[in-house]
């Protein structure tokens, strides 16, 4: 934890910070380069299909390469990509550089799920997920005051603000990308930090995880990202990314439209996110002291769903903020169970051609829920009917959610020799 984890925080939350901030960009970017909200909700979201278009052949990559050598990799690239998109100078343009945002992030997140599952038994995984996905949320809570400070920049050094956005908030990515080449070992087997009992012992507790949650037999890759658990998971998943995605890149012009400024939008905007990252650590703290994955995927979806509903229905700018909260905290809190849910599920034998494919499918909606809402936006005027859409997916996750087996068995301890099924759906595993 100590040696691991805050590290790929940092990372995890460069890499959000550089994916969403084009969200605050937009409150003076989108009339600079003369952006309808339809073309704007393109831009945010063709970085989805170049992300899901590289991401099963990038986690196989890494499996080659090391977690070393490809996160540095993925990171260096995605922070030189993000300084870049200042020098945009249009929808074109700004399209293209989104694009390749996403070919040079893609496969970071399920790239450090596997890596985590190198090093973390399972019955810590949904703490250990959570703490590392907790730079989410984080990243806008710090990341919108420091949004909106810097578009504050505007003039200085005859540049626009959203454009010294980009630059400030692309080029640490990049030499943190290069420090990973130097503090992350790729296996156990690679840590000098840990002596030869320390590394024996935990590549041994992790190996027999895998030979007890393993598939009677080997599948075939194909056989692997087809398996109806996993496009099931993929669709899960995707209920929580449409309302983190949706927000994250609309939240800002929402809160705006009730007369902010640029600032005062930052702050608010930090707000949905601080509530969610206190409410992410209780949930999955609360999920592995349970031994529990199932409820506590299921709710924090109906949350989100709930909240995003208040979105839609009250007026009033408390209550929206209210209703934001409650969706972030659901959209957000959902991930550590629901990680720890897949590890459980899926067979080791394919695992890291499996939790790509999860997060392939999950981030079509990272695509089609900004452009949907910016779509919803132009054609009615209303933020709040292009949530609908972002609803209805999360409560067809929670409903998937619910068939599957009553308990995992995350965080058991099993008897030596002990073999246990993976989860399926409509049984107890």
């Amino acid at each position: 934890m100590i040696r691991i984890v805050p590290f790929l925080m940092l990372s995890y939350f460069l890499a959000y910070l550089d994916r969403i901030n084009i969200g605050f960009a937009s409150l003076e970017m989108n009339r600079d380069l003369g952006l309808s909200s339809t073309a704007y909700g393109w831009a945010a979201g063709i970085f989805f299909l170049a992300y899901i278009s590289f991401e099963i052949p990038s986690n196989q990559l890494m499996e080659r390469f090391g977690a070393r050598i490809w996160i540095a990799r993925i990171m260096i690239t995605w922070g030189i990509v993000t300084a870049l998109t200042s020098l945009v100078v249009g929808p074109t343009s700004l399209m293209s550089a989104r694009f390749l945002l996403g070919l040079a992030e893609a496969g970071f997140f399920p790239g450090v799920i596997l890596y985590l599952t190198y090093w973390c038994p399972a019955a810590h995984r949904a703490k250990i997920i959570s703490a590392f996905s907790i730079s989410v949320p984080l990243a806008g809570f710090f990341g919108s005051p420091l949004s909106g400070a810097l578009l504050g920049f505007d003039g200085w050094l005859g540049m626009h603000g959203w454009q010294w956005l980009f630059i400030v908030e692309g080029l640490p990515a990049a030499l943190v990308g290069v420090l990973a080449l130097f503090l992350l070992p790729s296996k156990p087997k690679d840590a000098k930090w840990l002596t030869p009992e320390e590394r024996n012992w935990l590549t041994a507790e992790l190996e027999q995880e895998d030979a007890n949650n393993a598939a009677v037999a080997h599948q075939s890759l194909w056989s692997a990202l087809m398996d109806p658990r996993t496009l099931a998971l993929g669709v899960v998943s995707a209920g929580s990314l449409a309302t983190g995605y949706g927000l994250a890149f609309w939240q800002p012009q929402m809160i705006k439209a009730f007369g902010l400024t640029n600032y005062q939008t930052g702050l608010v905007s930090a707000v949905p996110f601080g509530i969610a990252a206190i409410g992410m650590i209780f949930w999955a703290r609360r999920s592995d002291r349970k031994k529990e994955r199932r409820w506590h995927t299921v709710v924090p979806l109906l949350a989100a769903s709930i909240g995003l509903g208040a979105c839609v229905y009250f007026q009033s700018f408390e209550l929206v903020v209210l209703g934001l909260c409650l969706a972030l905290v659901g959209g957000y809190g959902v991930k550590g169970p629901f990680w720890a849910l897949v590890s459980d599920t899926v067979s080791p034998a394919n695992k890291a051609a499996s939790i790509a494919m999860i997060n392939s499918i999950a981030n079509i909606s990272g695509f089609v829920a900004p452009f949907v809402l910016g779509f919803i936006k132009d054609r009615t005027g209303s933020f709040a009917l292009g949530l609908l859409p972002m609803i209805v997916i999360a409560l067809i996750a929670a409903a998937i959610v619910l068939p599957m087996g009553r308990r995992q068995t995350s965080g058991r301890h099993q008897a030596p020799g002990r073999t246990i099924a993976p989860a399926t759906y409509g049984t107890r595993a």
